[in-house]
This record gives structure tokens, sequence and C-alpha cells, in this order.
């Protein structure tokens, strides 16, 4: 399995072994060490295990926001 560069995943293999929780919570000491107010992050919506996992680390779901992208020829010309 491959992941988009920039993703932060735990691989099928290693999961339920507390590397993702251990993973999040590095992120959000070093977000509380910057003076983040808040982090963010996205799951598809039909991930269920990742959607039980992030609400049971006190993660709420935003669904008045919207993820957009643009790639391929769309980047290409964005903004010209």
């Amino acid at each position: 399995m491959s992941y988009p560069a920039g993703d932060l995943a735990v691989t099928p293999s290693m999961r339920g072994k507390g590397i993702g929780r251990a993973l999040l919570a590095e992120v959000g000491r070093v977000a509380r060490e910057r003076g983040c107010g808040r982090l963010e992050w996205a799951v598809l919506d039909w991930n269920d295990p990742a959607i039980r996992f992030y609400e049971s680390l006190g993660a709420k779901p935003l669904k008045e926001w919207r993820i957009y992208r643009v790639e391929g020829k769309a980047l290409d010309a964005f903004g010209l």
C-alpha cells in the first residue's frame, strides 16, 4: 500500500499496537509546544475503523467543512 507524500499512516500490519496513538500524541505534543490552538486532519467518510479510533481519542468531526483539492491540469492552470 502506498500513501501520498506528506501523509502520516500506520501500515495495516502494525495497527493495533499503540503506534497510531503514540504518533498522534507526539504530533499533539509538538502542536502544544508550538502554541497551536488546534490539530486537524482528514479521514475518508467510509473508513469506520479510523473514525472510531479518532473519536476514541476525543476528536470530533467537523461536519460543516468540506475538503477541496486541485491537482493535475487544474493545478497547472490554478491562479492563471
